[in-house]
C-alpha cells in the first residue's frame, strides 16, 4: 500500500510540476512568435490524463506493485527526462510551432520523430499494470491511441508547413 502511494504521488507531483512548466514555455513560445495549432486537443487530451490518474487514485491506491512492470516505468521517466532536456523551453503541452525555428533533431529525436508520445504511449499502458490492472491499461491505451492518431496527424502538418 505505501508503495503505490508513493508512486502514484511521484507521477501525480510530476504531472503537476509539467503543468507549469508548460505553461511557462507556452507563454515563452507565444512571445517568440508562436503560433499554436490544434488547439481543440487540449481538452481532451488533459481529460484523459486526469481521468485516467484520478481511476489509478481511486483503484489502485492499495495495491500490490508489480516490480518488474515499476522498473519499466521508471526507464520511460529516463526518456521522458532526456526529451524534456533536449526540447528545453521548447517542450510543452500543446502544439506551437514558432515560425523560422529548425526542428529538434537532437537527443532522442535522432531515433524517434516523437518520443515524448511514445513514453506516453507507454506510461498509459504501463502504470495501471504495475498495480496488475490490464484491462485499465487496455481500456486507456485504445483512447489515448485515438487521440494521438490526430495529436501527431496535426503536429506532423504543422511542423512541415513550418519547414516549407
Amino acid at each position: 500500500m505505501i508503495a503505490a502511494i508513493s508512486i502514484l504521488l511521484f507521477v501525480t507531483a510530476q504531472r503537476l510540476g509539467e503543468l507549469v512548466l508548460a505553461r511557462r514555455n507556452t507563454l515563452r513560445l507565444l512571445a517568440r512568435g508562436g503560433v499554436e495549432r490544434a488547439s481543440w486537443q487540449y481538452g481532451p487530451i488533459v481529460a484523459l490524463h486526469t481521468v485516467w490518474l484520478a481511476g489509478l487514485w481511486f483503484l489502485a491506491w492499495n495495491s500490490e506493485v508489480s516490480w518488474p512492470w515499476l522498473g519499466a516505468f521508471v526507464l520511460l521517466q529516463a526518456m521522458r527526462v532526456w526529451t524534456l532536456f533536449t526540447l528545453g523551453d521548447r517542450w510543452t503541452t500543446r502544439v506551437i510551432i514558432v515560425p523560422g525555428e529548425a526542428r529538434i533533431v537532437a537527443g532522442p529525436y535522432r531515433f524517434f520523430r516523437h518520443p515524448n508520445y511514445l513514453v506516453v504511449i507507454g506510461e498509459i499502458a504501463i502504470l495501471p499494470l504495475v498495480f496488475g490492472m490490464p484491462l485499465y491499461a487496455l481500456v486507456f491505451s485504445i483512447i489515448n491511441a485515438v487521440l494521438l492518431y490526430f495529436r501527431i496527424r496535426d503536429e506532423n502538418a504543422a511542423l512541415n508547413e513550418a519547414e516549407a
